[in-house]
């Protein structure tokens, strides 16, 4: 079985947890394209649901798919976020952010009621970091930005070079938002949550691809079938 029939299997069992009358924040990367597809078939056999999509691209998918699709401004909450990750470690802290939308896929992850990950099982890490961290960045003084960043990575025992991520054309990559993204090389994030707090301290860091305790659970597809986990919740959460 190839990558893509994995993801493709990761996203039908995400949806298995859709109901009638939902309001969904869907995800954006190649898997969760797969979701938004499959949706799309759900929706014309009749589910009604409604989505918020976190990118250009994931919003153009939606109608192509014929998914109903409205705003943060116009709902005040989401039942379920359905999304891909980069990295997934034991305790459900992601990176994200290397379709660069990581901006508006936690948005949408921070208004929803529950996150789900799909994934195939080699995004499944013992300790994030091996994925490059993405650090969206304010165009405007980024010099100071990126010497900045480099203290933070510091105080929160990180190393690790930086590179300003290109388009496909050579051109720097410009996200939805209009900002740029770093991506920090780092090898392994002992700490993620030291680290994102340092990073979002930063003013011109506009987010960045840590999500912690954001994702509730995981469904990864692998060679031995489909895998679903929980995160462990804090005594006395």
């Amino acid at each position: 079985m190839d990558m893509d029939q994995l993801k493709r299997q990761a996203a039908a069992r995400a949806l298995e947890e859709v109901r009638d009358g939902m309001q969904l924040g869907l995800g954006t990367g190649s898997t969760a394209k797969h979701f938004v597809e499959l949706l799309g078939e759900r929706v014309r056999a009749g589910l009604k649901v409604i989505g918020v999509p976190t990118s250009e691209a994931t919003r153009a998918d939606a109608v192509r798919c014929g998914v109903p699709l409205t705003t943060l401004d116009e709902i005040d909450h989401l039942d379920i976020t359905v999304d891909g990750a980069d990295e997934v470690d034991h305790e459900l802290n992601l990176i994200k952010g290397g379709g660069g939308a990581l901006l508006r896929e936690k948005i949408v992850a921070a208004a929803s009621d529950r996150m789900i990950v799909i994934a195939d099982d080699s995004k499944w890490v013992a300790t994030l970091g091996r994925f490059p961290l993405p650090v969206e960045v304010i165009p405007f003084g980024l010099g100071a930005t990126r010497r900045a960043i480099e203290k933070a990575f510091a105080q929160s025992g990180v190393s690790g070079q930086m590179a300003l991520r290109k388009a496909k054309d050579g051109h720097v990559f410009v996200t939805d938002g209009g900002h740029w993204i770093l991506d920090a090389h780092l090898g392994r994030i002992e700490d993620p949550a030291r680290l994102a707090v340092a990073l979002s301290a930063i003013p011109g860091v506009v987010e960045h691809g840590l999500f912690i305790g954001l994702a509730g659970s995981a469904v990864l597809a692998g060679g031995e079938g489909i895998r679903v986990i929980e995160r462990r919740k804090p005594k006395g959460d």
